[in-house]
């Protein structure tokens, strides 16, 4: 079995990129890997490069969305206002959960959810039973 653990973000400025990231989002780790930027989310790697094939912004940003699970999604909302970052969805409270969109430094959507107490036991729920 196939198990996702990390995703590629090419820019053409990596290191803004990467500040952002880092300072939005707060990475379990931040490592500096070869050409690579790595930041660690959980389990999940989110490599930054530079790559002189694309574009300085997301020519179809909506195509992806990086979803991150945040423990406190009103406080990445700030630091994110702090930086100057574009919102496409402003935070919303959809029945007790929290979430946003946001566009990161080259345009790509990058949503925050902060699930309340009964949507995690709800998922745990479906997960046990599949």
């Amino acid at each position: 079995m196939a198990a996702l653990d990390s995703m590629l973000l090419a820019s053409a400025d990596p290191d803004r990129l990467h500040d952002w990231y880092a300072t939005a989002l707060e990475p379990h780790s931040d490592d500096d890997v070869d050409a690579y930027r790595v930041l660690r989310f959980g389990h999940f790697h989110l490599l930054i490069d530079r790559r002189d094939d694309v574009g300085p912004k997301a020519a179809d940003a909506a195509r992806m969305i990086i979803n991150f699970d945040v423990d406190d999604a009103r406080a990445v909302a700030a630091r994110m206002d702090a930086l100057g970052t574009s919102w496409i969805a402003p935070l919303e409270d959809r029945g007790g959960s929290l979430f946003a969109t946001a566009a990161d430094p080259d345009g790509n959507y990058v949503q925050i959810i902060q699930l309340s107490e009964a949507d995690r036991a709800a998922m745990a729920a479906s997960e046990i039973d599949s």
